[in-house]
């Protein structure tokens, strides 16, 4: 089995591992509340749970239907 002679410096390991950087995340605009939010995930707006332009869950109707 291969194994290094020498043990490799710390600018050396470093350098290598210089190209992980951290990506920004790609972010959708809504077509109905022009919230920026992730794409493929859902997200809050007013109490109201969208996701790919639709609504899944109104928060504020079922306060209403309780009172």
């Amino acid at each position: 089995m291969a194994h290094p002679k020498r043990r490799q410096s710390k600018s050396r390991r470093n350098k290598r591992r210089s190209h992980f950087k951290v990506k920004e995340p790609l972010l959708a605009k809504c077509i109905l509340t022009n919230k920026k939010h992730l794409y493929h995930h859902a997200y809050w707006h007013e109490n109201i749970l969208y996701y790919k332009g639709k609504i899944l869950y109104n928060n504020n109707e079922t306060k209403k239907e309780s009172l």
